[in-house]
């Protein structure tokens, strides 16, 4: 099956010549150069012949099928979709959808691509190559979306995996700030119990009894009352013998 797929992807719906003596001859030129692989120098031959005559389908038809043998798919697409409505013939209208169709494909928009090819079968229902195409490209896009389903799933658990691992990590975090603050506690309260137990190893003054506290005032008193007497005999010795010296 996909040996026929790419066989037929790659022909497109044949190559018209023209009637006219010129037209004629350019669009020749433009079909060797088409059979010959050289799709570039095929454009060139199949734009002159548009400017030959520019009603001319043969050419305008030709023309996209040597863009799309350039694999510009994009401009083959805006090659064809203006002839829609340049022709009422069924046929015509079938291969111009047929090879949209293809370009689609190619360019792997599955989606339009599947309604290019039954827009083609609603002109030629009977088109076997166009029937296959159709086929094959439900199969891709088929397949398009179940990559698309697997992509989604692949990024939704590796987003889950990256918050899992976040939160290990501020779990982690949360553990060693609240590890941190038991040991800034366990080390603030063992300070407290040495400052405690220094301050009851310090001496605490004991109380005296009144009779005690008498007797040192007592003691006090006779003794600043030894000094006064010591001072009041050098004070009347020092005057006696400044009375002698003013003799």
């Amino acid at each position: 099956m996909m040996k026929r797929s790419g066989l037929t992807l790659i022909v497109l719906m044949g190559v018209i010549l023209a009637y006219g003596q010129n037209e004629r001859k350019v669009i020749r030129d433009g079909v060797r150069a088409y059979e010959d692989g050289k799709f570039g120098e095929a454009e060139v031959q199949f734009r002159k012949a548009e400017n030959i005559n520019q009603e001319s389908y043969e050419a305008e038809f030709n023309t996209g099928a040597a863009l799309y043998g350039q694999e510009k798919y994009e401009e083959t697409v805006k090659q064809y979709e203006p002839m829609l409505k340049q022709t009422d013939d069924a046929v015509k209208t079938a291969h111009i959808w047929h090879n949209i169709g293809n370009s689609m494909l190619k360019a792997q928009q599955y989606g339009p691509s599947i309604e290019a090819y039954k827009n083609s079968l609603r002109k030629n229902p009977s088109d076997p190559d166009t029937k296959y195409n159709l086929a094959y490209a439900k199969q891709k896009l088929k397949e398009q979306q179940q990559q698309n389903q697997e992509q989604q799933d692949q990024d939704k658990n590796k987003n889950q995996q990256d918050q899992d691992k976040n939160k290990n990590q501020q779990d982690q975090d949360k553990n060693k700030n609240q590890e941190q603050q038991d040991q800034d506690q366990d080390k603030n309260k063992n300070q407290e119990q040495q400052d405690q137990q220094e301050q009851q190893q310090q001496p605490v003054p004991q109380e005296i009894s009144k009779e005690d506290a008498e007797r040192m005032l007592r003691a006090i008193q006779q003794q600043e009352k030894d000094v006064k007497e010591k001072v009041d005999k050098k004070k009347a010795a020092a005057a006696k013998v400044k009375t002698e010296k003013d003799w």
